[in-house]
């Protein structure tokens, strides 16, 4: 089997779903293909790391976000989501074979050896080295971030997105990555996760700025009421006349424009 089947199948086969016959074609694939066991571990690491839990949403805002979430989809053309296509397709592995991607994780992999090997090293000099390759692996994970929020496919975009929450604070590049993201992607939900990605970081003043210019960019109703909770939720008085001219576009969506009243009694 070619890797390209082979990419198919990885996500049943991590899990344990395979028939029997397709089980014993990916085991055997594995065994002469280093790029694709290269993956497989690579995989197996991630699926390590600990999932992040949302947290609770007020009723009022689940109702809202409820009603502009059937508006929305029922305004969109039938076919596949982006997260269907994330899990049926496991079109994220894509990214992985990109020159730049498959550069930056070879970095990364070698990084992670040499730390193992500080530990053996000077006492003197590891935390010197240790700086520095500290610095290196930030850079390969920007590398990481920025080309995985450039492919194709939806799913890869939100790993991509999702990659970007691991850090306190965000490379200028990678921000304004996420900015972009958050005001242009065509995918709803890259777009809602962008938000909130960026959510985190409202102490800069770019944020806050973006997040309410982005509000004349939408179509979507479930991005703009998620664009408007949130500012709400930051208590930024200055989008009140935003919203003001939101809820006057004579085409915009009654759940919206119910929200947005709301939102301006709140902040003024």
């Amino acid at each position: 089997m070619e890797c390209e089947q082979i990419a198919q199948l990885l996500p049943d086969y991590l899990q344990g779903d395979l028939r029997p016959d397709q089980q014993h074609d990916v085991e055997a694939h594995l065994k002469q293909c280093a790029d694709c066991a290269e993956e497989i571990v690579l995989w197996e690491k991630l699926f390590l790391l600990p999932i992040e839990q949302p947290s609770p949403a007020s009723r009022a805002r689940f109702e809202a976000m409820l009603q502009a979430y059937r508006a929305d989809r029922s305004t969109e053309p039938r076919g596949n989501s982006p997260w269907r296509e994330r899990f049926s397709s496991w079109n994220s592995f894509g990214w992985l074979h990109a020159p730049l991607s498959r550069v930056a994780w070879s970095a990364a992999l070698l990084a992670i050896g040499f730390i193992s090997g500080l530990s053996l090293a000077n006492s003197r000099s590891r935390s010197q080295d240790l700086a520095a390759l500290e610095s290196q692996l930030a850079s390969m994970k920007q590398m990481v971030v920025l080309s995985m929020l450039q492919q194709q496919s939806a799913g890869a975009r939100l790993e991509g997105v999702t990659w970007s929450t691991r850090d306190q604070q965000l490379d200028p590049k990678v921000l304004s990555a996420l900015l972009h993201t958050l005001r242009h992607d065509p995918s709803v939900d890259v777009r809602l996760a962008a938000l909130d990605a960026l959510s985190r970081h409202s102490a800069q003043p770019q944020v806050r700025t973006s997040v309410v210019n982005a509000l004349q960019d939408q179509q979507s109703p479930l991005v703009q009421v998620a664009l408007i909770d949130q500012l709400v939720e930051w208590h930024d008085r200055e989008a009140a006349p935003h919203l003001e001219k939101l809820r006057q576009s004579p085409n915009l969506n009654p759940t919206v424009r119910q929200r947005a009243d709301w939102a301006i009694s709140k902040l003024n």
